[in-house]
């Protein structure tokens, strides 16, 4: 029996807990702070539960020290150190955190400890890079990778027309990040939110893209890549509003003076967003994700396209973008701890893709939970 624990009971790591006890070769637990959140797993699913503050990594290490694997599902800007302290002890891990750090500065502790540590095993970043790592690896010479990628609820609700299936503080880092991306063999630097256009998507209609900070580790892993891009989908007009609020200063980390009391005004935009941007039990969202990739095979220009349009799920009632970012996650997850996949060394999601064999497994096993691409590969005129 393998020992697996899970860190964060939101929406995604319980998705991927749920997903995980399946197996009946593995064992599940889940460590959070959120004692309702711990209670739903535990009395609606076999699996175990530890009450305690993550941000603690003195409990941390005496915790995850009898487990095979550990998951990582915290909020970014907890997830760089809870992946330092995680391979410091010697734990292999599968990530899914939005952490601002560069995590190639952990590859060498990784090597000294012996660890395979999965980065970014979500869906965008994760599934896409795997796509990429997996057809830069059949393709003589890769031109150019672009990937439009959203989360968005069924039904439209004014303000924002959005919901959140993470912390909002990691959506609102999206909209503030500077965006990076390479054209021409350049790397290009512009403000998140910048570069705005609107397209048609099947099933959709028409949607909103600008540029964010998605591409990651793909600057360093796919430099060879002269034209590498990642834009995220909202529903027409929200950018405006976001823009509105960056721009008034609602996302500025600097402190503040209201009435003697010092505040970050984040911190009190993400508590009022959170408010509009939850989901509530039985809400509907889509994940939107067309990956458009092309290069040169025995003289012929080639276009893979890969589109997912994934829905909520009424039986299982789980929102889509925990599924297609959890079951990426809980797949390899699956891999690694039974040891299928365990390369010692810190591994971005495009490293995956190279392995045919665990590419081939991963889109297996997401369509045998029904997450499906529509894939098309044809023959662009020179």
């Amino acid at each position: 029996m393998k020992k697996v624990i899970v860190l964060g009971a939101g929406l995604v790591g319980n998705v991927i807990a749920r997903d995980l006890v399946k197996d009946p070769e593995i064992e599940v637990t889940v460590l959070d702070i959120n004692q309702e959140a711990l209670n739903f797993l535990q009395n609606n699913f076999n699996i175990q539960v530890i009450r305690a503050d993550l941000s603690n990594t003195d409990n941390l290490r005496k915790i995850i020290s009898d487990f095979d694997l550990v998951v990582g599902a915290v909020p970014g800007f907890m997830g760089y150190q809870t992946l330092k302290t995680v391979i410091e002890e010697g734990k292999d891990i599968v990530d899914i955190s939005f952490f601002d750090e560069d995590p190639f500065s952990l590859s060498e502790l990784a090597k000294e400890k012996g660890v395979t540590a999965v980065v970014d095993c979500g869906v965008a970043p994760g599934l896409s890079n795997i796509i990429l790592g997996y057809i830069n690896s059949i393709m003589e010479n890769v031109n150019s990778f672009l990937c439009y990628v959203g989360g968005l609820p069924v039904i439209r609700t004014w303000p924002y027309e959005y919901k959140a299936p993470f912390s909002p503080i990691d959506v609102i880092e999206e909209y503030t990040r500077p965006a990076r991306f390479v054209e021409n063999g350049k790397l290009v630097v512009k403000p998140a939110l910048s570069d705005a256009e609107l397209l048609e998507f099947e099933g959709m209609g028409t949607l909103e893209a600008f540029n964010t900070d998605g591409l990651r580790t793909l600057l360093k892993t796919m430099n060879h890549i002269p034209n590498l891009k990642e834009k995220t989908l909202r529903y027409p007009g929200h950018i405006e509003k976001i823009r509105i609020l960056r721009e008034t200063g609602f996302f500025s980390k600097e402190k503040i003076n209201v009435d003697g009391v010092d505040i970050k005004p984040i911190d009190l935009t993400s508590k009022l967003l959170f408010k509009e941007w939850k989901l509530r039990p039985g809400e509907e969202d889509y994940t939107i994700m067309e990956i458009e990739v092309e290069g040169k095979n025995e003289n012929k220009i080639i276009q893979y396209r890969y589109y997912l349009l994934d829905r909520y799920d009424k039986k299982e009632k789980i929102i889509s973008m925990a599924r297609t970012t959890g079951f990426t996650c809980s797949i390899i997850a699956n891999l690694v701890v039974k040891g299928k996949y365990s390369p010692k060394t810190l591994v971005p999601p495009e490293l995956i893709g190279e392995n045919h064999d665990i590419f081939k497994i991963l889109m297996t096993e997401l369509e045998k939970r029904n997450v499906r691409f529509k894939t098309t590969v044809r023959e662009l005129k020179i």
